[in-house]
């Protein structure tokens, strides 16, 4: 059984970082995309960034490209989020996500309705 494991998160002030994480278990092969979705109170949930394992391209959403950072090791199995210049409207609950047995990350490949499996949620607030 695929499972997706997260960490970090957390509570910081407006222009602070915080990092994520997200190990795969149950899928060996590169051939898969992982990343992040964001849902906040009230709103739908949207891609943030994702990295493909077997490398390429990455992706970022307009609202945190030049200020988040997605990162793989495929050895570990494993992706990590460094979110910098962190705003009050980057409150949300994160969702670590992965779409299997694909060729790549680009935008239109990120999306929920493409994603296999989900992790359980990390909480990021930002006071102002």
């Amino acid at each position: 059984q695929v499972q997706l494991v997260e960490s970090g998160g957390g509570s910081v002030q407006t222009g602070g970082s915080l990092t994520l994480s997200c190990v795969i278990s149950g899928y060996t092969y590169d051939s898969v995309c992982m990343g992040w979705f964001r849902q906040a109170p009230g709103k739908e949930r949207e891609g943030v960034a994702a990295a493909y394992l077997g490398g390429g391209p990455l992706y970022y959403s307009d609202a945190v490209k030049g200020r988040f950072t997605i990162s793989k090791d495929y050895v570990k199995h494993s992706v990590y989020l460094q979110m910098n210049s962190l705003k009050p409207e980057d409150t949300a609950t994160y969702y670590c996500a992965a779409v299997l047995d694909t060729m790549g990350c680009s935008g239109g490949n990120w999306r929920e309705s493409k994603v296999d499996t989900w992790g359980k949620g990390s909480q990021v607030i930002i006071s102002s």
